[in-house]
């Protein structure tokens, strides 16, 4: 993950209504959620959830299939992943020895940042 594409995956999570639709979609697994489902749950407009579930989408944290006439989210788990290990090598220097705890639970990726 390049720095650009890590402040906007940060961007969107930063508003309130799209963490919480990220956090909802996280517990819903690899199923996802219907648009409409996220809405009610949420109590957030349909127009308003959709421009959400654009800018989450564009961070690549939310990916989107087509059920007939639904169309289902889910968190994009790899782009979550990539932030992570992004924010791990870029506050460790890529020193995992910095980082302490949070390394010994998680491996470092050793992709170029």
């Amino acid at each position: 993950m390049e720095t650009t594409e890590a402040i906007e995956a940060l961007g969107a999570l930063a508003q309130e209504t799209r963490l919480l639709v990220f956090r909802r979609l996280v517990v819903a697994g690899p199923e996802g959620l219907p648009a409409g489902e996220i809405a009610r749950l949420l109590a957030v407009p349909a127009n308003t959830l959709s421009t959400h579930l654009a800018i989450l989408s564009r961070a690549g944290l939310v990916v989107s299939r087509r059920e007939g006439r639904h169309v289902i989210y889910a968190a994009e788990m790899c782009g979550i992943d990539a932030l992570i290990d992004f924010l791990l090598r870029d506050c460790c220097g890529g020193r995992a020895e910095l980082c302490g705890a949070l390394t010994n639970r998680r491996p470092m990726n050793d992709q170029a940042a």
